[in-house]
């Protein structure tokens, strides 16, 4: 079983920055997803296992930027110019298949989620 513990979430102002961070062992496939209250959850960003292939999801594209280190087991979202609908739980999740998917099927484990609140 793989545990994903995820921090850096919190509130910041409309064109600010956050850093997200996951931290979990193993070679999966990592991504970032989030829900919005009364909203589905939504792909965010993902990175293969090596950290040689990226996606990131048209609506970040340009301000956030997902990233890994293997060597600290760690993975990260940092997230500029946010937004006040960039306000959601961000949950991070690791998947076997080890290709950076959007589906959120394609993962087999999920952090329990940090709180991102941007104020306009």
């Amino acid at each position: 079983q793989v545990q994903l513990v995820e921090s850096g979430g919190g509130l910041v102002q409309a064109g600010g920055s956050l850093r997200l961070s996951c931290a979990a062992s193993g070679r999966y496939a990592m991504g970032w997803f989030r829900q919005a209250p009364g909203k589905e959850r939504e792909f965010v960003a993902a990175i293969s296992w090596t950290g040689s292939s990226t996606n990131h999801a048209d609506s970040v594209k340009g301000r956030f930027t997902i990233c890994r280190d293997n060597a600290k087991n760690t993975m990260y979202l940092q997230m500029n110019s946010l937004k006040a609908e960039d306000t959601a739980v961000y949950y991070c999740a690791a998947g076997r298949s080890r290709a950076p998917h959007e589906s959120a099927v394609r993962y087999n484990y999920w952090g329990q989620g940090t709180q991102v609140t941007v104020s306009s």
